[in-house]
């Protein structure tokens, strides 16, 4: 059965917080780190994750991702500091995802 994560990055600053989906999160977070993408993400050097949940189907995950992006940076650092009050980089320990 294929997992959907919805993911949060952020760069050293922790200036931008961006907002995700994907089916393979370590391979999206290897993409993150090496600048595979020249967007968005590489630009603003979004390579430290700082958040995400596992969803069981791309609708539900397709609608946090969505939520998530249209609220506010206060929401966001709330949920981010739930589980991450350090925002310590998690792609570091993805091998349990």
């Amino acid at each position: 059965m294929k997992k959907w994560h919805v993911y949060m990055m952020t760069n050293h600053k922790h200036w931008t917080l961006y907002v995700w989906v994907t089916s393979n999160l370590e391979q999206r977070i290897y993409q993150h780190k090496t600048k595979y993408f020249s967007w968005f993400s590489a630009k603003y050097g979004l390579d430290i994750l700082i958040w995400f949940q596992e969803y069981s189907t791309i609708q539900d995950a397709i609608h946090e991702e969505k939520r998530l992006k249209w609220g506010s940076r206060k929401q966001k650092i709330e949920l981010i500091e739930e589980i991450n009050p350090y925002w310590e980089d998690l792609g570091t320990s993805l091998d349990s995802v």
